[in-house]
């Protein structure tokens, strides 16, 4: 275990790099991270109006653990900026047949109770009364969680940044990484597209759907892939806030669809949640008509009369997608000097309060009864899609 002030380059200034850079410099080592810019940066994932905070992750008690640790630092943070950035209204998962052993929603339900969770069970009278835009003739059954909520996820990246500022981390903004420097066989620093050369004891390659690109030896592990949000903006908008109107989760282990309620300038989102399909992130980010035909669908059929509602916007949220949908969070063997903190794989962004403190602990070499989880491994044959069950 290393404990001594090393000089570290993070690549990457989304929700990965972020908190890797406070925690790092918190345990009082050289930071600097590198990035694109402006930060945060308008491309990356975690830059948007929305992401889900939430614990609820079938029979995969690994990741509602991982989460029921986070909560905590996510109410701090809150005191900490003086406003709520993180919105603890709760999550509703419906599905329009009976919880049975083996989904989603049921394992889900089932675990949370084990963990002393209160959740209430939702049924299709009980929707229709206390979430009255739900098509309650067709959602039958479920579940309320009042743990849990959306974080305004750009805005709290524009906040953690300004923390490792504030602790002297150096942000380099407009700055692309090029290549690695490699000196007797280890990593010893980055060179940008600029051709400025700089040295670290370590580089963290935190680049989010870049990583695939920037370090191609891993594109048989991980790869970025787009998933469609359309931004929708409904006339009676009283019908889409709390606590009428709750982030959601509709069947989606078969449909993929999720959402949030309206955000404070009316904008009601809805994501989705599939394989995706695979993109270059330097390529245009553009969602299909199709794509939106199918939401405005959904919304149709799940929250009428919201799916006549007018488009206002849309965003391809680019994931870095690992293999087995598991984070990626290692040294690499290969490679000394450098470590790799990515594979978001669509949820991601929730665990914040957790991501930096364990590639913190990689980097020191401490223990951390999450890193084993997100460890480096060989790509088998059969893909495992258990942890990808919901996007954030």
């Amino acid at each position: 275990m290393s404990t001594h002030k090393q000089s570290i380059i993070i690549v990457g200034g989304g929700i990965y790099g972020a908190t890797a850079a406070l925690s790092l410099r918190r345990r009082g080592h050289d930071v600097a991270l590198f990035d694109p810019g402006p930060l945060p940066h308008p491309d990356a994932s975690s830059t948007d109006i929305s992401k889900m905070i939430r614990m609820d992750y079938g029979a995969d008690e690994f990741y509602m653990e991982l989460m029921e640790a986070c909560f905590p630092v996510w109410r701090e943070w809150n005191q900490i900026w003086g406003e709520d950035l993180y919105h603890e209204v709760g999550f509703l998962i419906m599905t329009p047949t009976l919880m049975q052993p083996g989904g989603y929603e049921y394992e889900s339900w089932r675990l949370l109770q084990k963990h002393g969770h209160s959740v209430d069970r939702i049924d299709a009278t009980t929707l229709r009364e206390r979430f009255p835009a739900w098509n309650a003739d067709y959602y039958i059954d479920g579940y309320y969680n009042p743990t849990g909520g959306w974080a305004e996820s750009g805005a709290v990246v524009a906040r953690l940044l300004a923390m490792g500022r504030a602790a002297g981390v150096q942000l380099h903004e407009g700055k692309t990484f090029a290549q690695l420097i490699e000196t007797d066989n280890r990593v010893t620093g980055i060179v940008t597209a600029g051709g400025e050369q700089h040295q670290a004891d370590w580089v963290v390659v935190a680049a989010g759907a870049w990583t695939p690109t920037l370090l191609p030896y891993l594109s048989e592990v991980m790869w970025a892939v787009g998933q469609p949000v359309v931004h929708f903006k409904p006339e009676n908008p009283d019908d889409y806030r709390p606590p009428k109107f709750m982030p959601w989760s509709a069947d989606i282990s078969r449909t993929g669809w999720y959402g949030f309620p309206l955000n404070k300038d009316g904008i009601l989102k809805v994501g989705h949640h599939a394989v995706g399909r695979r993109v270059h992130p330097a390529e245009p980010r553009e969602v299909l008509d199709e794509e939106i035909d199918r939401a405005r669908q959904f919304l149709r059929h799940t929250f009428s009369p919201a799916g006549d509602s007018p488009v206002v916007g849309t965003r391809l949220c680019l994931y870095c997608d690992t293999w087995d949908g598991n984070f990626w969070i290692d040294r690499d063997p290969q490679r000394p000097g450098l470590i790799v903190s990515t594979g978001g794989s669509g949820h991601g962004f929730k665990f914040a309060p957790q991501l930096g403190e364990i590639v913190a602990d990689v980097l020191e070499g401490r223990p951390n009864r999450f890193a084993e989880r997100f460890a480096w491994r060989e790509r088998r044959d059969l893909l495992h899609e258990d942890a990808r069950y919901m996007a954030d």
